[in-house]
């Protein structure tokens, strides 16, 4: 297979991301020193070696993503979010990192194969890269409902479904997304897989409210990003930043909640995959 280079981000964002960084930071000081044991020099390159080469290996032998979503991915690489936040375009800070990504839009595809689901919720759509992987693997009758509270990522979101055949399949509910979710409960909707990527301070809200409502199916599943929030949720509780915070006690609640049972892999900032559990 032909080498695939991962596109460069402004930052790291996740674990893995943070350590390559600071491990290539550490190799370079190493370069500079003869006094270091030759064991201990090979063993922090070897480290660096080992982190560095993880992400570009998996985005290289993991299938590509679609030429609809690639351009939704470079759209969103090249938007001035920075600008547009400053100039009030935007209604909250907004950045490339954001973006799902060709790994996380691929694995929620293959969910959505795997759970045979006909009806997707995502709260939280940004761009809309992972929706539409997700409805790429939509039947032709599936439906996703996708909640954004910024008009103007929205856009850029609704402006790449109307160039894709599967876009079809995505309806955008602007606004809060509690208020949403109470709008699509009250209204008998209930969801397949859902897929939460939104206010961090307020996931568990979104966690209570689908499952005290039948916004979740019965057989359904909740699929939860960045809930390693770039390793602050196992690092003290000291160097937590808000967000982080808000992370570490949503997972603890799902831990403790006898209702579900759930795994956190670790891809990407991390992704919990959460099932109900029969009384």
């Amino acid at each position: 297979m032909s080498s695939v280079i991962a596109k460069p981000t402004a930052r790291p964002v996740t674990p893995l991301g943070i350590l390559t960084k600071k491990l290539e930071a550490a190799v370079q000081e190493i370069n500079q020193r003869t006094d270091l044991p030759a064991e201990l020099v090979a063993n922090i390159k070897q480290a660096w070696r080992l982190a560095a080469g993880l992400d570009p290996y998996i985005e290289e032998y993991t299938t590509q993503e679609s030429a609809a979503l690639a351009a939704l991915a470079e759209t969103t690489a090249t938007e001035a979010w920075g600008e547009h936040f400053t100039e009030g375009t935007t209604v909250r800070p907004l950045e490339q990192e954001m973006l799902s990504g060709h790994i996380e839009g691929q694995t929620l595809k293959m969910f959505v194969h795997m759970t045979k689901a006909k009806k997707v919720l995502e709260i939280g759509m940004f761009t809309g890269y992972s929706a539409l992987a997700m409805a790429e693997a939509l039947p032709a009758d599936g439906l996703l409902v996708a909640c954004e509270v910024d008009p103007y990522a929205a856009e850029v979101g609704q402006t790449a479904f109307n160039q894709s055949s599967d876009g079809a399949k995505i309806r955008i509910e602007l606004g809060s997304a509690l208020e949403t979710l109470e709008k699509l409960a009250e209204a008998g909707e209930s969801f397949d897989l859902v897929f939460i990527d939104a206010d961090k301070k307020e996931y568990i809200a979104y966690f209570q409210k689908l499952l005290d409502t039948n916004l979740l199916a019965p057989e359904g599943f909740i699929c939860v990003d960045n809930t390693l929030l770039q390793g602050e949720v196992y690092l003290p509780a000291q160097e937590r930043s808000v967000n982080g915070e808000a992370i570490a006690q949503f997972n603890r609640t799902v831990a403790l909640d006898p209702r579900v049972e759930q795994v956190i892999l670790p891809l990407r900032d991390g992704l919990t995959i959460i099932r109900r559990v029969n009384p």
